[in-house]
């Protein structure tokens, strides 16, 4: 029931000059990805501003990286809202649009119980009839997947695994133990890479693999493939840029990486807004030790 295995991106969305969508330069940013390994494209996920595009918007992009990747890689569309109705629809266009799975992001704001998730995403997983991806980010939602919830999430068709960003390595074990051996985990969190394949995890849905896509995607496959040893190293070799690109928040530093390697992708809608000097000084830094610049 995987959607894939490996490096899945968190893509940035592109906007033109006067805050539409730029969809040329999203569309050639995808090929970029793929051409560089990327095993799939997740498209309108946090990292992609989903939350300032309109409805409408949201399905443009979707659609567009469905026609971009080609049938290349799977395009996992997001899905994701407070609102169980607005989510279902979401849901519906995604499938729609083309789009071979979703990802449901926990309800933020709303702080429903247990019992209320496994209804939210009963709900999704049915109406978009697509394999579904949970989002764990208790960080930015302030709702938590519990461990012992995912023995009754398994049970519900078409989800198909979770990302994990709780940044707790202790749940994702317990949820590994409460899901089963056939359930797919992919980390949330590019510092956790490795640490989560240990624990039987399929892969990464990565904010660092919109700017190294082919690095992210190697350290996976050298963990499945039994090099433990260069994929640890990897890892390791790459927490000083996951530290730049989460020194603001979450897409604002790696969007403007991007544009810093000519990729064209625009600027924030507000609230989301430029890097402050100090934060950009240190993304700089940290992408000319990877040649980025």
């Amino acid at each position: 029931m995987a959607l894939f295995t490996g490096s899945g991106v968190a893509a940035c969305v592109a906007f033109n000059a006067d805050g539409s969508l730029g969809l040329p330069a999203y569309e050639k940013f995808v090929n970029f990805l793929i051409d560089n390994g990327t095993d799939a494209i997740i498209s309108c996920g946090t990292t992609g501003e989903s939350v300032t595009l309109s409805d409408d918007e949201q399905f443009e992009v979707v659609r567009c990286a469905v026609s971009a990747s080609g049938g290349r890689v799977p395009v996992i569309g997001g899905a994701g809202s407070n609102n169980t109705a607005h989510a279902v629809h979401l849901a519906k266009q995604v499938a729609k649009a083309g789009a071979q799975g979703c990802l449901a992001v926990t309800p933020y704001y709303n702080k429903p119980t247990q019992r209320g998730l496994v209804q939210h995403f009963a709900a999704i997983a049915e109406a978009a009839a697509l394999p579904t991806i949970l989002y764990n980010v208790p960080g930015r939602t302030a709702c938590n997947i519990q461990p012992a919830t995912y023995a009754e999430l398994v049970k519900i068709p078409n989800i198909a695994g979770v990302k994990e960003a709780s940044g707790n390595i202790v749940q994702i074990g317990e949820v590994a133990e409460a899901a089963g051996p056939d359930f797919p985990i992919y980390s949330g969190n590019d510092d956790h890479i490795v640490p989560v394949l240990s624990l039987g995890g399929l892969g990464v849905i990565s904010v660092m693999g919109n700017i190294i896509p082919q690095y992210t995607r190697d350290m996976v496959a050298k963990y499945h493939a039994g090099d433990t040893a260069a994929a640890a190293k990897m890892q390791i070799g790459a927490m000083g840029l996951v530290r730049a690109l989460f020194c603001e928040t979450n897409p604002i530093p790696v969007k403007t990486a991007l544009n810093l390697m000519g990729m064209n992708m625009g600027a924030f809608r507000l609230p989301l807004c430029d890097m402050t000097e100090a934060g950009l000084a240190v993304l700089k830094r940290e992408m000319a030790k990877f040649g980025l610049i």
